[in-house]
């Protein structure tokens, strides 16, 4: 059987018997969207907090919860490890990961093990950087784990690992050794190794300082009667073949750098480069270099965006490192609506994380920890401004059961609406 052959079952969950289940840092569909509309609107430090636990150090990876169990990647000290708490009260079951002792270069602002782990409900996987990937079973116990290398970035890496049938994707990078690998989930044999080729043309924000590199998260998808693995990378959005890692397009466009998730809407791709880089819409179709024959438009004045958009009755919403919340026609890349989010002061709305949409509300978690909630329309009426007021928060939300999951540097809370 083709490792592919489940695909479409093991990429978009079944909202019936399964909507409980966050198993990526995006969700059941590894789109921000979830089916729940029972989330709750508004919370504090001390109103709608059904637990807190102390975190052993920062993290701006997200966490993902499957049945009873919630799974968060975190470093301590030189280890690199998966930390396995009791949804019911954050209780730890099980913390394991390996020490990594050598020098490994990140920012401040991104610490190790920033990548969100994944589960099938039968094994974790996740991505320690130059420690290599590891999976682990629901009880703690190590299944397999893999050795890919040094990565080696002054920004350090951020992608996390997808998964589809019996294959494990990883976008290793940034740095000299940049590639799209793909793993069996079960063994941990490599399958295919795809290099990050450099950009066709090195313009835009990134380009003069010699930062080029990748830290978006692979988006699985049906084109064109065939699945593929869109990735935005060093000034282009590729489509691999899943099975094979063979390239099957490109469209250039984008500055050499990247963080978000490209978008897929109604056949329309919107590749989203980061540094305040550029954007480009392109036609899902076609083989090779597809720029002058399917780039719809392309955009040269963004904000810095690292979070991922969701998608909205076909427009995107989207957040920024700069406060401003955008819609965005994908078609024509015209914004629809372009605007700091009007909180005091205005550096509360700056976000590195991805929106999540529920309904006809849109959450954002922010780098103060509050939530922002939106009303989920191209006006963007801001509903509610939940403040936890504990520090820096990188990552994103995480929705389960009519709960909602903020790690902060400091915590992760659970909030759940008084019963």
């Amino acid at each position: 059987m083709s490792p592919l052959r489940l695909f479409l079952p093991a990429l978009f969950f079944s909202a019936s018997g399964l909507a409980a289940n966050w198993p990526t840092w995006r969700g059941p569909q590894g789109d921000g969207t979830t089916t729940e509309t029972n989330l709750p609107l508004q919370w504090s430090a001390t109103e709608n907090v059904k637990w807190k636990i102390d975190l052993p150090g920062p993290g701006n990876s997200t966490p993902i919860i499957w049945g009873d169990r919630i799974f968060l990647t975190q470093a301590v000290g030189q280890r690199r490890t998966v930390m396995c708490l009791d949804r019911q009260d954050g209780k730890l079951l099980w913390q394991q990961g390996p020490t990594w002792s050598q020098p490994e270069q990140t920012h401040d602002t991104n610490p190790p093990c920033a990548s969100s782990p994944i589960t099938d409900g039968e094994r974790v996987i996740a991505w320690f950087g130059s420690a290599g990937l590891y999976a682990y079973d629901f009880v703690g116990k190590e299944l397999w784990h893999v050795d890919l290398g040094k990565q080696d970035h002054i920004w350090g890496y951020g992608s996390s690992p997808v998964l589809a049938g019996d294959l494990c994707f990883l976008n290793f990078g940034p740095g000299p050794r940049s590639f799209l690998v793909a793993v069996n989930k079960r063994t941990g044999q490599e399958v295919w190794r795809f290099d990050v080729p450099p950009p066709a043309t090195s313009e835009g924000p990134g380009s003069g300082q010699g930062y080029a590199g990748t830290w978006s998260t692979p988006v699985l998808a049906k084109l064109d009667g065939r699945d593929q693995l869109i990735v935005d990378m060093p000034g282009a959005v590729f489509g691999l073949d899943p099975a094979t890692g063979k390239e099957i397009w490109h469209c250039n466009g984008l500055n050499p750098l990247s963080y978000a998730e490209p978008i897929l809407v109604d056949g329309v791709i919107v590749g989203l480069g980061g540094y305040s880089g550029w954007a480009i819409g392109l036609k899902a179709g076609g083989s090779g270099d597809i720029t002058a024959t399917n780039r719809l438009w392309q955009d040269k004045r963004t904000p810095q965006r690292i979070g991922s958009g969701v998608v909205v009755d076909g427009k995107i919403y989207l957040g920024s490192d700069s406060g401003f919340v955008q819609c965005i026609d994908p078609k024509t890349g015209t914004r629809l609506l372009d605007v700091r989010t009007p909180v005091t002061p205005a550096q509360k709305a700056s976000s590195w994380s991805s929106f999540v949409r529920s309904g006809d509300r849109l959450y954002l978690v922010t780098k103060s920890s509050d939530t922002l909630v939106f009303r989920a329309d191209p006006k963007m009426e801001l509903l509610a401004d939940n403040a936890l007021e504990d520090g820096r928060t990188n990552a994103s939300l995480a929705v389960s059961n009519g709960e909602l999951f903020i790690r902060t540097h400091a915590h992760l809370w659970c909030i759940a609406a008084a019963k």
